[in-house]
């Protein structure tokens, strides 16, 4: 849920055909491609910046990668090795650090959790949505809380 490294930036360029072909620094080899990456101030052949644990081809899955701990990770390895975990403020069970999740305020939840915790209606995007007491409602069960309170709600 917390990552407290910032992602750095993976560049795609074109190899222009008058330069003097530049070293990669996965293989040391020259890069005689069309196209190289460059991260990490350095060249890399497309097949030589690799996840160091899945092997995934960095400059296929976005242009960011991380680095800690002298690996080269993409985001979802970053955070399952080093990311924090914490706890869905609805259901209570962990969430792992590279799962998507949704905020209210303080409050993390599993995106299945982020429903009204009264009538369990699902949240979609634009929905508005109210944090009372530590609990999401709906504007309706929001509102029905408000008028047994006696704190009607101005209709404008």
């Amino acid at each position: 849920l917390f990552c407290f490294c910032l992602p750095l930036g993976i560049q795609m360029l074109s190899v222009q055909p008058d330069t003097k072909p530049k070293g990669c620094a996965g293989c040391n080899r020259k890069i005689k491609d069309r196209y190289l990456l460059k991260a990490l101030d350095k060249y890399w052949h497309e097949d030589c910046l690799k996840c160091a644990c899945c092997d995934c081809r960095l400059g296929e899955v976005g242009s960011t990668l991380y680095t800690k701990a002298n690996l080269i990770l993409c985001r979802r390895d970053y955070l399952r090795l080093f990311g924090v975990t914490g706890n869905c403020a609805a259901c209570s069970k962990l969430i792992p650090a590279f799962e998507m999740v949704m905020r209210a305020k303080d409050n993390v939840y599993h995106l299945d959790c982020f429903a009204c915790q009264l009538c369990n209606q699902r949240f979609c995007v634009g929905d508005k949505f109210f944090l009372k007491n530590n609990m999401i409602l709906c504007q309706t069960d929001y509102e029905e809380g408000l008028m047994k309170e006696g704190y009607a709600p101005q209709v404008r």
